[in-house]
Formats: structure tokens, C-alpha cells, sequence
């Protein structure tokens, strides 16, 4: 038939990259459909056109310039490189002449009022931690002999010192924990140490003065001239004996003040009978 193709005298149709297959049973029979040849020419045409379009194009020379050829097998651009040795890399690069810019010293200046009472929290003003060789330089820490001896102002005036040098003592110990120094815990340690036996050392000496105080108060409340609820403000009524005592005392001194006269008019009337 005039334009179109039969399926029997068709195997096999290739139209510019298109391939038909058709089965032999379908061949064989005879009431098979037929394609025009003008439905395949424009299923052709398509899919040129289509093939035409997604074809790239192509130079015929490179823009792009070729890597650089290290003489390192693995290509790793930082080998060589050591900010703990402070090494750069093993090749010459086109920086490498060019100094490198150094940072600014700039440190901004804060008014801080020296003698604020928060730096008690410190070694030193404008000072976060001593060093090990300052936490050694220390004294021993004070007796309950040596104690016993002070006022009551100055056990509490060293109790606060003591106070004041444990906080900073722990301010020193939490820097230590937060900057991961590795070191002066064993130098504080001890310092704290001598700290704590001067602090037990007051409370012992205190205590001794209050249970010395405690049987005072008992032995005055079983005297009969101490009177501890007296509303005049004078707790000590002396008895009469003690009253005999000074005037006999008083008599005493007159008599012998009588005897030191008498001589001294006795030695003129000598001396003139000479």
C-alpha cells in the first residue's frame, strides 16, 4: 500500500537513532495494524531536533588552567604547616616574602578604684593568682599560749584576717579548677592549712575565757558582798571587817608620821647642847 508499512515486511526500522522491534507473532497475522511512513518521519524529526538541542558544545581549546602540582603525594595543602612549631609550608609560595601584620597592643584602660573591697578576694590588687614560690612565703600559725595573752579586740581582729585569707585562698583555688593550670594546689593547701590551726587557736583560747568567766560567776553568786543584781551599778559591797581594816591601816600611817616629826625637832636641841 501507497504510505504506510505492513508489519510482515517489517523487522526492524532504524530512523535516525530509533529502533522498532516488532514481535513475529504480530508479523505473521494478517490482521496486524499498519504505520504510515509519514507518522514515522515526524516521530524522527522530534527526536532529532530534541537530540540537537541537548548536544553540548564544545571548545576547541580549555579556559581552565591545570592544578598546581604539589610534590606532596596526598595533595593536602596544610602539610608542612605547625602553628605549635610556628613552621609553614615546604614550598615557596607567592606570600611568603610578605611580612605578616602583627596585632595592635591595645588594652583599654578601665578606671578601677584600687581599694574596693572586692580585691580582698585577691592576692593583689590588679593580681587574679600568686605564683607557687608567693603561696610558700608564709609564717606558722599562732599558739593558744601565744593567745592567751591578747585582747578580746585582737583575737577578733585576727579571726576576720583569717576570714579575709581563706577567701581568697578559695578564689584562688576556683581559678586554678577554671584555667586548668596544673599547678599551686599542693602550695595552697598548706596555706590554708596554717590558716585553719591559728583559727581552732582563737576558739580554744576563747573558750578558755568563757568557762574561766562561767565559774567567776558561780563563785560571785556564793558571796554574800557581791551582790550581781544590783540596780546602783556597784556589784561590790565589802563587809565591816574590811571597814576595822582601813581605819586600823589609816591609824597606822598617822602614828608613824607622829614618830617622823618628833625626830626632827629632837635633832636641832641635840646639836645645839654640842
Amino acid at each position: 500500500m501507497a504510505g504506510s508499512l505492513h508489519w510482515r515486511e517489517l523487522t526492524k526500522i532504524r530512523n535516525i537513532g530509533i529502533t522498532i522491534v516488532v514481535p513475529r507473532k504480530t508479523m505473521a497475522s494478517p490482521s496486524a495494524p499498519r504505520v504510515s511512513a509519514g507518522f514515522l518521519s515526524r516521530i524522527g524529526s522530534r527526536h532529532t531536533s530534541s537530540v540537537l538541542r541537548r548536544a553540548p558544545i564544545r571548545a576547541t581549546f580549555s579556559t581552565t588552567a591545570q592544578q598546581c602540582k604539589r610534590k606532596t603525594k596526598d595533595n593536602n595543602k596544610k602539610r608542612g604547616v605547625s602553628s605549635l612549631y610556628g613552621s609553614g609550608p615546604r614550598e615557596h609560595l607567592s606570600m611568603s616574602d610578605v611580612p605578616l601584620p602583627k596585632p595592635r597592643e591595645f588594652k583599654p584602660k578601665i578606671p578601677v578604684d584600687d581599694s574596693h573591697g572586692l580585691w580582698g578576694f585577691f592576692p593583689e590588687p590588679g593580681k587574679t593568682i600568686w605564683t607557687p614560690k608567693e603561696t610558700e612565703e608564709h609564717g606558722r600559725a599562732w599558739t593558744v599560749e601565744e593567745l592567751r595573752k591578747k585582747s578580746w579586740e585582737d583575737l577578733h581582729s585576727l579571726w576576720w584576717v583569717c576570714c579575709k585569707e581563706r577567701n581568697m585562698l578559695a578564689t584562688s583555688k576556683a581559678e586554678l579548677k577554671r584555667g586548668k593550670l596544673g599547678f599551686g594546689e599542693r602550695e595552697l593547701e598548706a596555706r590554708d592549712e596554717e590558716v585553719m590551726r591559728t583559727m581552732r587557736a582563737v576558739k580554744h583560747a576563747l573558750t578558755e575565757r568563757y568557762y574561766t568567766w562561767q565559774d567567776a560567776v558561780d563563785v560571785a553568786m556564793s558571796d554574800p558582798e557581791i551582790d550581781m543584781q544590783a540596780e546602783d551599778g556597784q556589784v561590790y559591797k565589802p563587809g565591816a571587817y574590811e571597814e576595822d581594816l582601813d581605819d586600823a591601816q589609816e591609824s597606822r600611817t598617822e602614828a608613824s608620821t607622829e614618830t617622823v616629826v618628833e625626830a626632827e625637832t629632837v635633832k636641832p636641841d641635840k646639836e645645839l647642847s654640842r
